[in-house]
């Protein structure tokens, strides 16, 4: 694999657009079945989602030697809180290290902001997800808002940083 390198970026980065757009179509495929078809239930789970632009305390990619960006993440405030979100690798190199160094990297940024800890948000047909985090230590909390009540079946970690 070509060397890596991590970039913060802008929300709107054409990289980081495409990821997101990647991530949406792969995690509809994986929570195709808790769809609700109740337009409320949907609009909950939309909101709960929704990341404001003015919330992004940072977007990182990891990027090959060729510019082309591999892994996605940003960190957003989440009522005082350093929340990791959008996390993808692309499928191509999973299993690589990747995750890792954007994982370690995520926390190098917050930490070095002042962020106490860490949390996300991740689902439970999302194994790979979720055993990254572990590997990583991070540790399950109870699912919190604005998951509770939108996305029950949410796993939910931190990951002190000092």
């Amino acid at each position: 694999m070509n060397e890596l390198v991590v970039e913060q970026v802008e929300w709107y980065d054409a990289r980081a657009v495409a990821l997101r757009q990647a991530m949406a179509v792969e995690m509809d495929e994986r929570y195709s079945s808790h769809r609700s078809d109740d337009p409320e239930k949907r609009a909950a789970v939309d909101a709960a989602l929704h990341i404001p632009t003015e919330k992004v305390l940072a977007t990182v990619l990891v990027v090959d030697s060729e510019a082309h960006a591999v892994a996605h993440a940003v960190l957003r405030d989440l009522a005082g809180e350093w929340e990791v979100k959008r996390v993808i690798v692309d499928a191509s190199v999973r299993g690589r290290g990747v995750g890792r160094l954007l994982m370690n990297s995520l926390a190098d940024i917050a930490r070095a902001r002042g962020a106490r800890r860490l949390i996300l948000q991740t689902g439970n047909r999302q194994p790979d997800a979720v055993a990254l985090y572990e590997r990583l230590g991070y540790q399950s909390i109870p699912v919190y808002e604005p998951y509770i009540e939108a996305i029950p079946f949410s796993l939910c970690y931190e990951l002190p940083l000092r």
